[in-house]
Order: structure tokens, then C-alpha cells, then sequence
């Protein structure tokens, strides 16, 4: 199969995300990291900090908790398709082998803090194929950009890429 390039520059999605401390506090322990500064304002104010810090993979997992709140999010890019990478990398898994989430990237361009408001923004940016000993490794990315609702001022990109190889 040959991966169709034609994707590149597809929406994956848009989000209205609201940076809360209960749900990043639970972020943070979820991942194993026990700093207090994820979770009472009086210690991340101690580290210089104007709040609560956002957790540096949140904005991975920060669609999701968009939707609790889907009276709030932005109108689908997808026109209700869904994320062009699930379902091509879902034809590729249904024919067997494995689906690996590759490298993670963040740009910070500032610290993300409780009582911040993202609005959220993906595409695919890339797809391609290689050969591995015999077997075709196929690679979708992604790249999701967030800016801050007030200002319209980035706070964060992020780039990520699932890879699918060959049974």
C-alpha cells in the first residue's frame, strides 16, 4: 500500500481547551511526577510562577479533556470525518503488524498556567514510507498549534508521528 501524501495539510481536529488545576494536578500524577507545583498555587508562586503550571506533555492529552466541555469547543475542521491519521493508520493496523506512536516535540513559547484558555488547531504536515529490512514502515505527522484565547498569541506547538510497519 502506498501512503496516500494527499493528506498532508488535513485538519485533525480543533479544541477549546480551559487549564484547570484539579484536572492538571491528576494530569501530573497520572504521569508519575509528584511535584507540588502542579498542585497548590502557593508553591508554583515559590518557583516564580504566576499559577499552577501546566505539566510539559499536557497539551498531548489536552483535546481529550476538551470534550467535557463540547457546548464550548470550535466547529469541526473535519467536517465530522475525524482525524485523517486514525483512519489510515486504522486500515494499515486491520492489516496487521504494529502501530507505534513515534517522537513528541513541544515548543513552549511560554509557560502554560491554570486559568489559561487554549484554542487548539491540528493538521497532518507529513507522510511517507521507508523500507526496513523487507518490511514498509509508513509515517503520518501531525503538528497541533495552541494559542492563548485573549491575546491570539501562540503558547505552544506540538509534533508527533505515528508509524505503521509491515506484517
Amino acid at each position: 500500500m502506498t501512503v496516500d501524501t494527499s493528506v498532508i495539510g488535513t485538519p485533525t481536529g480543533a479544541w477549546r481547551v480551559v487549564l484547570d488545576r484539579a484536572v492538571l494536578a491528576q494530569f501530573a500524577k497520572s504521569v508519575g511526577d509528584t511535584s507540588r507545583v502542579y498542585q497548590r498555587a502557593e508553591v508554583a508562586s515559590a518557583a516564580g510562577l504566576p499559577a499552577v503550571p501546566a505539566p510539559p506533555t499536557f497539551t498531548f492529552a489536552a483535546p481529550y479533556w476538551s470534550a467535557f466541555r463540547p457546548d464550548e469547543q470550535p466547529a469541526d475542521p473535519t467536517a465530522g470525518k475525524g482525524n485523517p491519521m486514525h483512519s489510515i493508520m486504522g486500515e494499515l493496523y486491520a492489516q496487521g503488524a504494529l502501530v507505534l506512536h513515534g517522537e513528541q516535540e513541544f515548543t513552549y513559547h511560554r509557560p502554560l498556567v491554570v486559568g489559561d484558555v487554549l484554542l487548539g488547531e491540528g493538521k497532518v504536515v507529513d507522510a511517507y514510507e521507508k523500507d526496513s529490512k523487507g518490511k514498509t514502515m509508513t509515517f503520518l505527522v501531525s503538528e497541533n498549534t495552541y494559542v492563548d484565547e485573549k491575546t491570539g498569541e501562540p503558547v505552544v506547538s506540538t509534533r508527533m508521528n505515528l508509524i505503521h510497519r509491515s506484517a
